[in-house]
């Protein structure tokens, strides 16, 4: 089999895994994607995306781990999180990622409610940043599927309008 041949195939799997790590914390999604499309680069030896889109593939890549971390902080601030609440949720998205889906939907929630009843102890403002803070993961995510579909779109144009 053609080198080129089991280099889009290795470039298609990098790019399928990635965008499954774009939503399981076990796989670091942006930059599988990254991977791939720098794998798929390869295969045309560099003809149609050079150096020049690789970087900033590269660097929208990396601009997918803020959103991801503190998305969550930002959705509980939002809702009226204390500062406390603001880190719980941090907290607990770290702790979440060796969890699961599960832990990335609930450790941030847990963290925020945690922190804030920590100040207040009432519980429904924890709810109330619990709940900002969920949506807060809900709202990275989504960035995260912009930042991945804008890697996408910017690889197909240099690949395919020929552009370097």
């Amino acid at each position: 089999m053609e080198l080129s041949i089991l280099l889009w195939v290795l470039a298609a799997l990098l790019v399928l895994a990635g965008f499954a790590g774009l939503f399981l914390p076990m796989l670091p999604g942006a930059v599988l994607l990254f991977a791939g499309l720098a794998v798929a680069a390869w295969a045309d030896d560099f003809v149609y995306v050079g150096w020049g889109t690789l970087t900033a593939l590269g660097v929208l890549a990396l601009l997918t781990y803020p959103a991801d971390l503190f998305a969550s902080a930002f959705g509980a601030k939002r809702y009226g999180a204390s500062p406390r609440a603001v880190t719980g949720a941090v907290v607990g998205a770290g702790v979440g990622i060796f969890f699961g889906l599960p832990g990335i939907l609930l450790g941030p929630f847990v963290g925020a409610v945690v922190g804030e009843f920590s100040t207040q102890r009432h519980l429904g403002k924890a709810g109330r940043a619990g709940f900002g803070a969920t949506v807060g993961i809900v709202l990275g995510t989504a960035a995260k599927l912009a930042i991945a579909f804008t890697m996408l779109g910017i690889f197909a144009i240099a690949r395919f309008a020929g552009g370097n």
